[in-house]
């Protein structure tokens, strides 16, 4: 089998799995490596092992897809991580409004995961990168977004829309970690808590009422925080009055996220039922930091079926134009 076939498969099995982000990245590294090299190291096993970014276990990869097998490491892979799941719902998603590249905590270039979401099929995708004060994710600043929404855009094509957008924290007084110029010149604004995540419940009702009455704000990302499995523990919800702020929510147009990590499983189902109630449209989003894990949609999916979530409540069922004329 071909080899850079082969590396970047193990790669995006390993983002699907949230496997160890450096082990995925060392083998799209090394599909980068071999698709520079010149037939005559590809073919020299001493040079090849030896190029730049090429180690032991990506050079057994290679060695065997270039001996005619699939390499052992590929087929270990494709019988352990699961594969995707199927329902109603996921076949009516056409995009995906909230995914991140290494210009903030993302392992991968903005081409990258344009190119991963086309191959899922997707319509659109939002670029929504962390804003200023998310230090330890690289957020961005105004002058580093400026500088990357032509980038985004330009990947856009005649069947695939890629959104410039941005997740922006959540202040702890509701206001906006971005200027707000900047925020009425992007397409998507998805906007999440991040920080003081056990703040009193009356201040923080308060604090994302402000956030989705900002005439900025599309979309309110992972609206508990909480983790509920994976490598970075277990995390409590945060306390809210999830009426008031869901209530905001409709009022303002602004859709509630469910976000599809298995490990954020956000929000939880009894969220979920009083969104409903309260008319909420519904973002169902990836929250990718990598390729492999756009397709955890189905993830989503599944939940907000078993929910009862009707697929015309929730915005990335809808086409481009009417997506854009909602966001606009």
């Amino acid at each position: 089998m071909d080899p850079v076939a082969a590396l970047l498969e193990i790669a995006t099995l390993l983002e699907r799995e949230r496997a160890s982000r450096y082990r995925a990245k060392a083998f799209r590294q090394a599909a980068e490596t071999v698709q520079g090299l010149p037939d005559e190291v590809r073919n020299d096993p001493t040079r090849l092992r030896a190029a730049k970014g090429i180690g032991e276990s990506t050079f057994t990869v290679i060695s065997q897809a270039q001996s005619g097998m699939t390499p052992d490491y590929l087929v270990e892979l494709r019988g352990e991580v699961e594969p995707e799941r199927a329902s109603v719902l996921r076949g009516k998603l056409r995009g995906d409004l909230h995914a991140h590249t290494d210009w903030s905590d993302g392992t991968t270039s903005i081409a990258t995961m344009a190119q991963a979401a086309r191959t899922l099929g997707h319509e659109y995708l939002a670029i929504t990168d962390h804003s200023p004060r998310l230090k330890v994710a690289r957020g961005l600043s105004a002058d580093r977004l400026r500088e990357q929404v032509p980038l985004v855009r330009a990947e856009s094509t005649d069947t695939f829309t890629l959104f410039a957008g941005i997740e922006v924290d959540i202040l702890d007084d509701g206001a906006l970690d971005q200027d707000a110029e900047l925020l009425s010149a992007l397409d998507i604004v998805v906007a999440s808590v991040h920080s003081k995540l056990r703040m009193e419940p009356g201040p923080m009702t308060a604090r994302m009422i402000a956030a989705v009455r900002d005439p900025h704000v599309n979309v309110l990302g992972h609206c508990t925080g909480r983790l509920v499995q994976g490598e970075r523990g277990t995390r409590p919800p945060s306390q809210f009055d999830a009426r008031a702020v869901f209530d905001a929510c409709a009022e303002n147009g602004v859709a509630v996220e469910i976000n599809a990590r298995p490990e954020r499983q956000d929000p939880p189902d009894e969220l979920i039922t009083i969104a409903l109630d309260a008319g909420c449209l519904f973002s169902l989003d990836s929250d990718a930091h990598a390729p492999g894990q756009l397709s955890l949609l189905d993830y989503g999916a599944e939940r907000a079926e078993k929910a009862g979530v009707p697929a015309e409540r929730i915005v990335t069922t809808w086409g481009v134009e009417r997506l854009r004329a909602w966001a606009e």
